[in-house]
């Protein structure tokens, strides 16, 4: 399994997003698939062709398959393309590994732009269609 942890927006969350997914990255695993698996850490440039530049990029791996978790504090437009360009960047890296993806919004919004924003699960570009998961804590 690859994990991928991109948290973005403020440092504190950077810090604990990231403290929790190396401390506790199966109990993650489990959590996000439902069964346990043990995670080995890949150094981020195994993974990125072209810098996407997030804060924090945590990746660990199983034979099976890749999960790509992106902790976020507020929404933002380009979060279901960016999810999108990971998956692509995935399969240029493992072609044969199923990728999971979840966005996890760590603050309640109130906005109406905020509110469409986070029920985001899908990327959508002519003929190309992509689909992720979120959670809203």
């Amino acid at each position: 399994m690859v994990l991928i942890i991109n948290s973005l927006n403020t440092v504190m969350y950077d810090n604990i997003c990231k403290f929790l997914a190396e401390n506790f990255s199966d109990d993650l695993a489990t959590w996000l698939l439902g069964k346990p698996i043990t995670l080995t850490k890949m150094e981020p440039k195994e993974f990125f062709v072209e810098p996407i530049r997030p804060d924090a990029v945590i990746l660990l791996q199983s034979d099976k398959l890749i999960l790509h978790v992106e902790f976020q504090t507020l929404p933002e437009e380009e979060i279901p393309f960016r999810v999108t360009d990971y998956r692509l960047r995935g399969y240029r890296l493992h072609p044969d590994k199923p990728m999971y993806q979840v966005v996890i919004y760590l603050k309640k919004v109130t906005s109406k732009k905020d509110l469409k924003l986070v029920k985001q699960t899908k990327f959508t570009l002519e003929n190309t269609v992509h689909r992720f998961n979120v959670i809203r804590l």
